[in-house]
C-alpha cells in the first residue's frame, strides 16, 4: 500500500488525542509515554520515517490529525516490536501505528494505487499457494520484477537499506524459505476451492 499524502494542514483538532485514546488500540496507553524517545531510537529504520514514533505522540497530544495521518511514520513501521519490547512504560507502540495507518485509509489520507495494489497482491497470493506461507523476500522480489528487470532493480537497490535492517531485527531471514507441512494438502485444497469458485460463476 502506498501512502499519499495529502498537503498538511495546519489546522489542530483538539478532539483528535481523546478519539485515538478511544479507539486507536493501545492508544488508551499513550498518555503513559514520557517522551524519553526509547522506541525511535530502537527502530530500525527510524531516519526512514519523517517523525519516528515519539515524536508522533507528542503531535497526537497537540490535536495535529492532519500531519499524524499524513506522516510516512505510520506506513514504514516493519513490526519488529523493538519499540514495544523496550518501551519502559508498556506503550504498544507498533499497535497504536498499525491502527493509525487504517485511520489514514479511511480519512482519505492514503489509498492504494490500484496497479501497485494488484501487483502486490498477486506476488503475495503466488507464495502462500506456493509455500503455505509469505517469504517477505520472494514476494518483495516478485513484486519489483514485475515492473521489468531494470524497473525491479532499481526499486530493489532503492529499498536496500530497510531490507538490511530487517534481516538485522530477524524480520526477514537469509535461508532457504519457510513452508507448511504437506504442502500437496494444500494445493488439493486451493484446487478445489478455484473449482467450488468457478462454479459459482
Amino acid at each position: 500500500m502506498t501512502a499519499i499524502s495529502p498537503t498538511p494542514s495546519r489546522k489542530y483538532d483538539l478532539n483528535f488525542a481523546r478519539w485515538v485514546f478511544e479507539n486507536v488500540d493501545g492508544g488508551d496507553r499513550l498518555n503513559k509515554c514520557m517522551q524519553c524517545g526509547t522506541c525511535s531510537g530502537s527502530c530500525p529504520i527510524g531516519d526512514q520515517m519523517d517523525y519516528g514514533p515519539r515524536k508522533l505522540f507528542m503531535m497526537i497530544r497537540a490535536g495535529m490529525k492532519d500531519a499524524v495521518l499524513s506522516s510516512n511514520t505510520i506506513w514504514n513501521c516493519v513490526s519488529c516490536y523493538n519499540c514495544v519490547v523496550r518501551c519502559p512504560r508498556q506503550v504498544p507502540v507498533t499497535y497504536i501505528l498499525h491502527d493509525l495507518a487504517t485511520l489514514a485509509v479511511k480519512e482519505g489520507y492514503a489509498e492504494a494505487k490500484a496497479s501497485d495494489n494488484a501487483r502486490f497482491a498477486k506476488a503475495f497470493w503466488w507464495s502462500a499457494a506456493k509455500w503455505g506461507k509469505t517469504d517477505e523476500r520472494l514476494v518483495t522480489a516478485k513484486y519489483y520484477f514485475s515492473f521489468g528487470f531494470g524497473e525491479g532493480m532499481k526499486k530493489a537497490m532503492a529499498n536496500q537499506k530497510i531490507a538490511l535492517a530487517m534481516v538485522k531485527t530477524k524480520r526477514m531471514h537469509l535461508g532457504m524459505p519457510h513452508k507448511v507441512k504437506n504442502v500437496s494438502q494444500l494445493k488439493a485444497i486451493l484446487a478445489k476451492a478455484a473449482e467450488i469458485d468457478a462454479q459459482g460463476h
